[in-house]
């Protein structure tokens, strides 16, 4: 058990940057990657959090809770789908084949929930129901599991430099994908969904909806890439308490970082003007919680490696032959 003292302290350290002797480094909301010989790749999980398209802190051990998380489900759904990885040099890295991101991003729910401009329940409320493509019944109510889990597709990026939302059928009518690369897409998608969504409810946790990259291996071949079924990249709900929360019409308990972002929404902050300042607590039960889900999820006890990350993953990188 990490005392709350303990994460306090390591808040003015947590890894905000990385600053490694490799060429082409680039920079993300949360990962740095640079550019390793023989095709392939160094990324380093940092622990930014980002909200609202905004980072607004660093949180200890939450790169090294992204990165194990991501590695420990890339290797449990390797018989569903090929992925990049190739080896975790340090608790914060990892080394990856390289692979051509696809140019849509595949979001699978399993619940009809949200109260974003994109979100099922939002446009549902509105009056709406036909929603990225699908038909919906009369009746739905908010945090409601759908009869089966449905794929809304969106853009990376697009003409607005913000995702956009496309039906299915729109992936392959305007070019972003062949026809045959998009069915193994979406195949793949729901049978990880699935295989989350069973591993999850053992846990106790409910995959309500979670976002996957997809990449083209030098060999042309269609690879899972980036995260898999994180608080960073997923939605999840406590599994225990969900039905009774339901039934009395109240919002499931949420056990993601989507407490972060309530936390700001309550101070009227949604991603404009100036970024709010938070207490420590806030940032400590961020950590908490983050580590809680990796062991819930993986049944396994999260061991926190040294801070300064910096100094700790250099010596690995060296160890492992990848810097001089």
């Amino acid at each position: 058990m990490i005392s709350e003292d303990h994460l306090k302290r390591l808040l003015p350290i947590a890894l905000d940057d990385t600053d490694l002797p490799l060429s082409h480094k680039n920079t993300g909301k949360v990962r740095d990657w640079y550019t390793l010989p023989d095709g392939k790749r160094l990324i380093v999980t940092t622990d930014r959090l980002s909200a609202f398209d905004r980072i607004l802190a660093t949180v200890p051990y939450k790169g090294q809770v992204l990165n194990q998380l991501s590695a420990w489900w890339f290797e449990q759904t390797r018989d569903i789908i090929p992925n990049h990885i190739v080896s975790l040099p340090d608790p914060n890295a990892a080394v990856v084949h390289v692979a051509e991101p696809l140019p849509v991003e595949v979001i699978v729910r399993g619940y009809i929930t949200g109260v974003t401009t994109t979100a099922l329940w939002y446009r549902y409320s509105l009056g709406e129901r036909h929603i990225y493509g699908y038909e919906f019944p009369e009746g739905l109510r908010k945090n409601q599991a759908l009869l089966e889990p449905i794929i809304t597709p969106t853009t990376k990026g697009g003409a607005t430099g913000h995702d956009e939302r496309l039906t299915c059928t729109e992936v392959v009518e305007k070019g972003l994908l062949d026809k045959q690369t998009w069915d193994d897409v979406l195949a793949a998608a729901l049978d990880l969904f699935q295989c989350g969504q069973e591993m999850a409810r053992k846990a106790g946790i409910i995959l309500v909806d979670t976002k996957y990259e997809f990449g083209r291996a030098a060999d042309g071949s269609v690879v899972l890439i980036d995260e898999v079924h994180t608080p960073d990249s997923s939605r999840f709900w406590k599994a225990d308490t969900y039905e009774a929360h339901f039934a009395a019409g109240e919002d499931p308990e949420n056990f993601d970082k989507e407490f972060v972002r309530l936390a700001y929404a309550e101070k009227g902050y949604r991603g404009d003007g100036e970024i709010p300042s938070m207490p420590d607590e806030l940032w400590v039960s961020a950590s908490e919680r983050y580590i809680q889900i990796y062991e819930m999820l993986t049944g396994k006890q999260f061991v926190p490696e040294r801070y300064p990350v910096q100094e700790r993953l250099r010596e690995n990188l060296r160890q492992g032959g990848l810097i001089a």
